[in-house]
């Protein structure tokens, strides 16, 4: 692995003495460092003896996870720091260049059945006092997110595609992998909880729908379906395979605005995504064009390759059947109501 390019190599050819994109290589270093120094806590933390909890309550790892990246990061000259494990916004530097938003632990909930898990980031060019009042997208200078699974591996983008580096134990470094990721387009694979199906909008569900039904559906294919029940590892998967992953609203108390928060996670998957030359969608808009309502604002989440999120867009829209382009949509699944 000596021979391939390290990410300082790759900050620096990206950085080029410009003293605004040096600032953005500080920053990414110091997540990077403190993602090595998380996957080994990872390694060696023993859950068999934690109690389980509920989905949405906070894992010990969670708080562990968040106090690295902290450490981490205060020292460097950052106008804010937001993590979804604190309630509030962390103002450093009130005139500061650059504010990091930061999920710490993705996918905890995976840890106790040894799945993939991960951080996820976003580095926006902003003050903690305009956080509110910008595009996010417009702001957004880098993201990325650690995998933490059989291999350790960092998925990033500066604006110049997205990019895989792998963590080599042996050196702790962190080298390039491959050339900029493209989704693969036409791929017939979706990842979506159909455990809620019955919450879901009947639009969606028609979707689904047709998904399963396979050739003799309306889309006329068949498809494989995947769920992680971690972001980092769907959206790996979806950089490299294609598809389409699907984290809709639906009628259960505090999903009715989706449940992925738009700061830590839509957004960083969406520049990553658009990156690699695929979209990402609340449902009818793009998720880089969005502003931030609060800090812990959510939204429903659909990405993947351009295609495929068309077609669920058309779906959630009823372009799709209005337009006749599905005239199979009259049959029925066992699924459909």
């Amino acid at each position: 692995m000596s021979s391939k390019r390290r990410l300082e190599q790759y900050l620096a050819s990206w950085a080029q003495g410009d003293p605004a994109r040096e600032a953005v290589q500080q920053l990414i270093t110091a997540i990077s460092a403190a993602g090595i120094r998380l996957s080994k806590v990872i390694a060696a933390h023993d859950s068999t003896d934690q109690v389980q909890t509920a989905a949405e309550q906070q894992n010990p790892l969670d708080l562990i996870a968040h106090n690295i990246y902290e450490t981490a990061l205060r020292e460097l000259p950052l106008s804010f720091l937001a993590s979804e494990e604190c309630d509030e916004l962390q103002v450093l530097d009130p005139q500061g260049q650059f504010g990091v938003a930061i999920d710490p632990l993705d996918g905890s909930s995976n840890i106790e059945t040894n799945l993939s898990i991960g951080s996820i980031f976003s580095i926006l060019e902003a003050r903690a006092d305009e956080l509110y009042d910008i595009e996010l997208g417009d702001r957004q200078t880098a993201a990325g997110f650690l995998l933490f699974g059989p291999q350790t591996r960092l998925i990033l983008s500066c604006g110049e595609g997205t990019v895989v580096f792998l963590l080599d134990p042996a050196s702790e470094q962190f080298c390039e992998v491959c050339e900029a990721l493209r989704i693969p387009p036409g791929k017939y694979e979706f990842a979506i909880n159909t455990s809620n199906y019955r919450f879901w909008d009947s639009s969606l569900r028609h979707f689904i729908d047709d998904c399963i039904a396979g050739e003799e559906g309306a889309l006329g294919e068949n498809f494989n379906m995947r769920w992680n029940a971690a972001l980092v590892a769907e959206t790996y998967r979806i950089l490299m395979r294609g598809g389409v992953f699907l984290y809709p609203c639906d009628s259960r108390p505090n999903y009715q605005s989706g449940r992925l928060c738009l700061l830590y996670e839509a957004l960083p998957m969406a520049m990553l995504i658009e990156q690699a030359g695929g979209a990402a969608s609340d449902g009818s808009q793009r998720i880089l064009d969005m502003k931030l309502s609060s800090l812990h604002a959510r939204v429903p989440l659909v990405f993947g390759s351009q295609d495929r999120v068309r077609e669920v867009i058309d779906y959630i829209s009823g372009e799709a059947l209005n337009s006749g382009r599905f005239p199979l949509f009259v049959n029925r699944s066992l699924l459909r109501n």
